[in-house]
């Protein structure tokens, strides 16, 4: 190890490629020399679960050896997702059913108890709400299942002690297990008005028990308080009290909103307000969302995206538009699309090019990515990318209204605009570049949404 670290201090500029050859070169790990080599660096560029997430080697450095650490996060309108799923854990019936069935003798009583509480909460939770077809049952619980929790904490104790006697050899499902329950116990042992607990059945001897955050700012706080200084920045950012109480960011903390360096003749803002992209009225948007996309195609052939909420709403209108303008080239995302497809995706962008290509919000093609000049010239967003109204976001909500007063912009719109924003932002990547961005639902004229979009839009009703 102290060869390796060596070598790697001598290059400088560490980017992983050349981590990882350092590291294979004197037979050390990659993963660990990078831990290994934070200790001595200046500047290190990672994923913010390094220094926010519970373990967050960085975090753990920082007050080992009392930095003054300064934090740059980009992109941090993504936080308060990242940080809930950091701060969330959940725990599988089958997994541990499976491996009881297979464990050594000094194993099988404690994951027996956990088979046992695993079923008396399922007992005690009957009759469980009837999910829609194809869709689990779901039910929000009142509390921990403390009994389960405390068959898992001695669970891990027994796998701990049992890894410890047989350190070669073991069955690798037992520390993934051993990993599980241990996040499992941890988020418990801190749970609060923060999270709540969740059970999912998916048939019988298959549930799932989750500790679901909902307000990371509990968490992230004491991260941001440790820090020396702390800067966030994104194009969507707004508005700043929704980040600044999700976020527990202090309350001096000081805001800078920055003047876009794109003008509104630069991009024409359209609100199609005839069509309803509301779940009852899908099947009857199909065909003026198609007219609406074929008319503007007409009208300025070249390439445009267009983005809705679902890949089953995404395929219904892409059959239509093939139907009925099929001299117009059009492309689609998948489900679980490949890095090369979605590069293949990516170059049907070229310059000069024409077509259109379809894609959900939200997903791989709606931020991150950059086409400037002629390879992208327009956007049509044929949804308001609200999260879906369930049980888990109704309670969201609840949460929320009860903790900030804002239970419907906090669950529903604020996260579902700042989607929309991000898509819409792939048109105008430069000052040379013009575009047309066409917002296709009739909510996107009605104050408490057209409120939330960017003051440099000059939006235009479509007559």
């Amino acid at each position: 190890l102290p060869a390796a670290r060596q070598a790697a201090v001598t290059r400088g500029w560490l980017e992983r490629e050349t981590l990882r050859e350092v590291a294979l070169a004197h037979e050390v790990c990659p993963y660990y020399l990078g831990q290994e080599l934070a200790r001595w660096c200046d500047v290190t560029v990672g994923d913010v679960n390094h220094y926010f997430d519970a373990g967050g080697l960085l975090h753990g450095l920082a007050q080992a050896n009392d930095w003054r650490l300064a934090l740059l996060v980009d992109e941090a309108h993504n936080l308060v997702e990242r940080a809930r799923a950091m701060y969330s854990a959940e725990i599988d019936q089958r997994r541990f059913s499976r491996l009881h069935r297979s464990a050594p003798p000094a194993l099988v009583r404690p994951l027996g108890r956990v088979v046992r509480q695993w079923q008396a909460l399922v007992r005690e939770a009957e009759p469980l709400p009837e999910g829609e077809p194809g869709r689990p049952a779901y039910r929000i619980l009142d509390g921990l299942p403390d009994k389960l929790v405390g068959a898992l904490q001695l669970l891990a104790a027994a796998i701990t002690d049992y890894l410890g006697e047989h350190p070669t050899g073991a069955d690798p499902e037992l520390q993934e297990r051993l990993f599980e329950a241990l996040a499992f116990c941890r988020l418990a042992d801190s749970f609060g008005d923060h999270s709540l607990c969740d059970l999912t059945c998916h048939g019988r001897g298959h549930a799932v028990v989750g500790l679901r955050n909902l307000v990371p700012a509990d968490f992230l706080a004491p991260r941001f308080t440790a820090a020396r200084s702390s800067v966030l920045f994104s194009a969507t950012l707004s508005p700043a009290h929704y980040h600044r109480d999700l976020l527990g960011l202090p309350d001096g903390s000081a805001w800078q909103s920055v003047s876009s360096p794109f003008t509104s003749d630069q991009l024409a803002v359209r609100i199609q307000g005839a069509i309803s992209t509301r779940l009852r009225d899908r099947a009857a948007s199909i065909e003026p969302i198609v007219a609406e996309l074929a008319g503007q195609y007409r009208q300025r052939p070249g390439n445009y995206l267009a983005f809705f909420s679902s890949f089953a709403y995404l395929d219904t209108v892409l059959a239509r538009l093939r139907e009925a303008h099929a001299e117009i080239p059009a492309w689609a995302q998948t489900r679980g699309m490949q890095e090369a497809d979605r590069d293949t995706f990516l170059a049907r962008f070229r310059p000069g090019g024409q077509g259109i290509g379809f894609a959900v919000l939200g997903g791989a093609f709606a931020e991150g990515i950059d086409l400037p000049g002629d390879r992208l010239i327009g956007a049509f967003i044929a949804t308001l990318g609200l999260p879906p109204f369930d049980p888990f976001n109704e309670a969201l909500k609840a949460r929320l209204e009860r903790r900030f007063g804002c239970g419907d912009d906090y669950a529903y719109r604020i996260p579902g605009l700042i989607k929309v924003i991000q898509a819409a932002g792939r048109v105008i990547r430069g000052p040379q570049d013009r575009g047309t961005l066409v917002l296709i639902d009739d909510r996107f004229g009605h104050h408490q949404f057209r409120s939330l979009l960017p003051s440099w839009w000059r939006l235009q009703p479509v007559q």
